[in-house]
């Protein structure tokens, strides 16, 4: 189909129809009528002078025009263009004319008015804003004629071309700073070249050369940052010059540029990433506002050079992971680049955990547990634990869970134990995996409730209806939607890593891995199915007796059986008597040595049996445990002792039949006490009495001195020998962690030496014996003459 030009119309009947619209849409603006103002009346003139100024006008015109105005004249009245005779009035114009007669037709003047008044306006627009343009001229027989075309302006078109040209001139800056840029870089570049390399350079001109080189680095890096975080959105261009940094080809700075960038790019999207996902969308085909597609367009490219920058740091990162086959050799440098670039990415994920590419981060880092370097590892295992305890969402818990999952499957359980211990930072201890088959049984509750509401009226229905919808609402103005979603993820987690667990205890028990998934167990361990709980409970048993546990494996083993059975499996029927002997055999091997630490673990296994399953354990058990409790405090450092006087306290104030240990005399007992018999049934710890509190009179810490006063003086609630309240408040975990002195800090802090003032001297001296005092004096008295003193001496004699 052929377009159909379109049809030109005049400007008065385009203003017509403006006119036309505007009136229809009641948005034409109404002249007001005007007070009549009194005109004031022209003086009369007279008819002779007038008819002799008309005579002048017409006297011998033609003599008066020139040659090529005639023939211009001419020309015009050929191609009937009247437009320059529109504008020419006679001089004076109607004021000179005189009053005209009025015709019969009626008012003829303000016709003839209007007219005129009409004929100018159309003169004034069809001329309109003209515009000269000079031509090539044309060469005659005369000589050279000048040509000059009048243009019409359209002010339209001339503003969409200045704006392009604004444009323009703003991309054409863009490019001479780029280039400008370049120009630098290149500058710097070529900055070692312009050493002499004739002469022989020295040492401290090398140095000085890099230095320079160094510093016009720094100050091109801190330019750029500085630029894009003042203005993202028009310096944007400034990330290519930094991520081509990232690969610095100069050998001399290449690996000090590299960091600098890598880091400053860092700090650089830390500031600029929002805390939503972006979604890409095709935006071609929607109309969108300015301001949303400059929004747009900026998140565009912000996701692009992000998604550059990372994947510049896993190539720099790649030098940490040796595949099969790789025999490459970096060196100490390229290594440190690449713990740089680990560092890098764990910050990315853990302040921006739920923008994109998150998951890739996540996957990658979940690698780098496994790593043969302690301090890659270290930089994966804190940025995980740190996203364990912020995660609000659990979204990204779970995906990093399932990664470490997948890693320990795919390695057949060969992996470091750094990667399963970053699950002990989960905070999933509130889930509870039973209350599933709750909901299903909610489920089957409600079948039949929908079954009653078929019978219900038509009334009570819509009652119903109007009560489910508030019910609604309300859960919406609360997030229970949100948290439900949170729930769910938090579930999924606790199935998964309880799989990873489980499976450990089966196929592998005599792993590394053994140790972090028994302390797993112990701290999760009230999260698992009842109907598991009778198994593991055997599997652990089984573990026990093979003996090739260590202590702190055993430690773990018993808190776990102790929080299963003080929780949820309290219904169970099991016997836990062999777990007593387990750990009463196994407390004297915590001592002040390598083995403090597995402390932390014996006061939460000793808090699960002797403070909270209390009523379930015999007399005899309990001062039995009592009794090695006092023991294992002489041989532990400060916290441990207080922590063992914390448990010592509690079972004096909870069972009152205990406070038989403070007794010295035994002359009623029933045998005597065996410290080396393995069963605390049959110990007769009855027959005893707590004499290690005697020793620990003496002890160094003042609170361990404290708490022995007040455990020998029957632990009193008030009056002499009893505890503040602050002290009184904490449990026996409480007093092993903040009185810990593996920080190197003593609590209470020591006080100073007193300032013991010097004794004053005597004033003179003197001799306290008499007769050589006298015997002195009586040579002193003789004179200056010399004396024997051995003479002297025998004569005295």
């Amino acid at each position: 189909m052929v377009k159909k030009k379109a049809v030109k119309i005049s400007k008065v009947k385009r203003n017509n129809q403006k006119r036309t619209k505007l009136s229809k849409q009641g948005k034409l603006k109404t002249r007001r009528n005007k007070k009549a103002e009194p005109k004031s009346q022209p003086k009369p003139v007279k008819h002779g002078e007038a008819d002799e100024d008309q005579s002048d006008h017409g006297e011998d015109m033609l003599d008066m025009v020139e040659g090529d105005d005639l023939l211009y004249l001419k020309q015009a009245i050929s191609q009937r263009s009247y437009q320059l005779l529109r504008k020419i009035r006679a001089p004076g114009g109607d004021q000179e004319r005189g009053p005209r007669k009025r015709r019969k037709g009626g008012n003829s003047e303000d016709t003839d008015d209007i007219e005129q008044l009409y004929e100018n306006e159309s003169g004034i627009q069809d001329s309109g804003p003209k515009r000269t343009r000079v031509m090539l001229p044309i060469k005659t027989s005369k000589g050279l004629v000048t040509r000059v075309i009048e243009e019409d302006v359209d002010y339209e078109a001339e503003a969409q071309k200045k704006k392009k040209l604004e444009e323009m001139t703003v991309m054409e800056k863009d490019a001479e700073s780029e280039k400008e840029s370049e120009d630098e870089t290149e500058s710097i570049h070529s900055a070692p070249h312009h050493l002499n390399t004739e002469k022989p350079i020295t040492t401290a001109q090398l140095l000085a050369c890099r230095q320079e080189v160094l510093q016009q680095r720094k100050f091109r890096i801190g330019i750029l940052c500085s630029g894009l975080l003042e203005n993202p959105e028009g310096r944007m261009k400034s990330f290519k010059p930094l991520l081509d940094f990232m690969e610095e080809p100069n050998p001399e700075v290449k690996i000090t540029v590299r960091k600098l960038a890598t880091v400053s790019l860092l700090e650089v999207f830390k500031d600029l990433l929002p805390s939503y996902y972006i979604k890409v969308l095709d935006v071609e085909n929607v109309i969108l506002k300015k301001a949303t597609l400059q929004l747009r367009r900026f998140e565009q490219d912000l996701l692009k050079n992000y998604k550059l920058y990372l994947t510049k740091l896993e190539k720099l990162a790649s030098c940490l992971m040796r595949r099969k086959g790789d025999t490459r050799k970096f060196s100490q440098q390229e290594v440190q680049l690449g713990e740089v670039a680990v560092q890098c990415m764990a910050d990315l994920l853990v302040t921006h955990p739920y923008f994109n590419y998150s998951v890739n981060l996540s996957q990658y880092l979940v690698t780098f547990l496994d790593n043969h370097s302690p301090t890659v590892r270290d930089i994966s295992k804190v940025a995980i634990k740190k996203l364990f305890k912020d995660d609000k969402r659990g979204e990204i818990s779970l995906e990093i869970v399932r990664r470490i999952n997948g890693l320990v499957k795919k390695r057949e359980h060969n992996v470091h134990a750094d990667v399963l211990e970053v699950l002990l930072y989960l905070r999933i201890k509130d889930v509870n995996l039973d209350k599933e088959k709750e909901d299903e049984l909610q489920q089957k509750k409600f079948k039949g409730r929908k079954m009653k509401l078929l019978s219900m009226s038509k009334k009570e229905r819509k009652r119903d209806k109007k009560l489910k919808e508030l019910e609604g609402e309300l859960q919406e103005t609360k997030a229970e939607e949100n948290k439900q979603k949170k729930q769910q993820h938090l579930t999924e987690v606790v199935k998964v890593v309880f799989m990873i667990y489980f499976r450990i205890l089966k196929q592998e028990p005599n792993t590394k891995l053994l140790s972090v998934t028994l302390e797993g167990l112990a701290k999760f361990s009230h999260c698992i199915n009842l109907e598991y709980y009778h198994d593991l409970v055997n599997v652990l048993d089984d573990l026990m007796e093979t003996g090739e546990l260590g202590n702190r494996e055993q430690l773990h083993i018993v808190q776990t059986v102790f929080t299963i059975l003080s929780g949820q499996g309290e219904m169970l029927t099991i016997d836990p008597c062999r777990f007593y002997t387990h750990l009463y055999r196994n407390l004297l091997n915590v001592h002040a040595g390598k083995s403090h630490q597995d402390g932390l673990i014996l006061v939460r296994a000793i808090d699960v049996m002797l403070i909270k399953r209390r009523k379930k354990v015999s007399q005899q058990r309990i001062l039995a445990f009592t009794k090695r409790l006092a023991t294992l405090a002489l041989q532990l450092l400060h916290n441990g002792s207080l922590s063992c006087l914390g448990h010592i306290k509690s079972v004096l104030q909870l069972n009152k039949s205990s406070d038989i240990l403070l007794d010295v005399d035994k002359s009623g007992g029933q045998g005597l006490y065996d410290p080396f018999l393995e069963e605390p049934e049959y110990c007769n710890a009855g027959n005893t009495a707590l004499w290690e509190m005697a020793l620990l009179h003496r002890h160094y810490h003042p609170l361990v001195r404290k708490f022995t006063n007040f455990i020998s003086s029957g632990a009193p609630a008030t009056g002499v020998g009893s505890l503040s309240l602050d002290l009184a408040k904490l449990t026996a975990e409480d007093l092993f962690t903040q009185y810990d002195g593996s920080t190197m800090a003593f609590k209470p802090a020591i006080p100073p030496p007193k300032k013991v003032e010097p004794k004053q001297k005597p004033a003179r001296s003197y001799i306290s014996n008499t007769s050589l005092n006298e015997q002195v004096k009586r040579v002193m008295e003789s004179g200056p003459t010399t004396g024997n003193f051995f003479k002297a001496f025998e004569d005295r004699n």
